[in-house]
């Protein structure tokens, strides 16, 4: 798990802004929250290095020509953790995998063209990585509410 970093307040305002619009430049943060665009630059550097945000654009794949997504729940032998994380994290089409408690080790979201996508994705590759002991999968049928603004630890 990673490390966690103490942000202050005016971290924590960047983060809100970036969190609404990425693109938002940082001379018009600096004018939003009252100070010098170099310091803003600076903290956006900093939150960046420090892993503590990334800025992305967020798409959504069913719009892309993705038909599929969804979530694999996958049982894995313990002793062999690191390495299934390791042959996993290869996979483009996983684009958000985590260790987890319960009854699955690894839970990873994936994104598929169309049916025999997912069949190969499952059957030819994943299933034959040693270590890997079970695959359950369940297909997002609609998306409800997908954010990323979920607040930072000041709120």
């Amino acid at each position: 798990m990673s490390e966690k970093r103490n942000i202050d307040e005016l971290d924590s305002n960047i983060i809100a802004i970036l969190q609404k619009d990425g693109r938002t430049s940082n001379t018009d943060i600096a004018k939003l929250l009252d100070v010098s665009e170099a310091t803003i630059r600076g903290r956006v550097k900093r939150l960046t290095e420090d892993e503590i945000i990334q800025i992305v654009a967020v798409s959504n794949p069913l719009k892309l020509g993705f038909e599929i997504t969804g979530d694999l729940y996958i049982t894995v032998d313990m002793k062999k953790m690191d390495h299934v994380i390791s042959e996993l994290r290869q996979f483009r089409e996983l684009w958000y995998i985590v260790a987890t408690t319960g009854r699955f080790n690894i839970n990873a979201e994936f994104v598929v063209r169309d049916l025999e996508a997912l069949n190969d994705l499952v059957y030819s590759r994943l299933s034959h990585i040693d270590g890997i002991e079970q695959i359950e999968t369940s297909v997002i049928m609609k998306y409800i509410k997908r954010r990323y603004d979920f607040g930072t630890p000041l709120e």
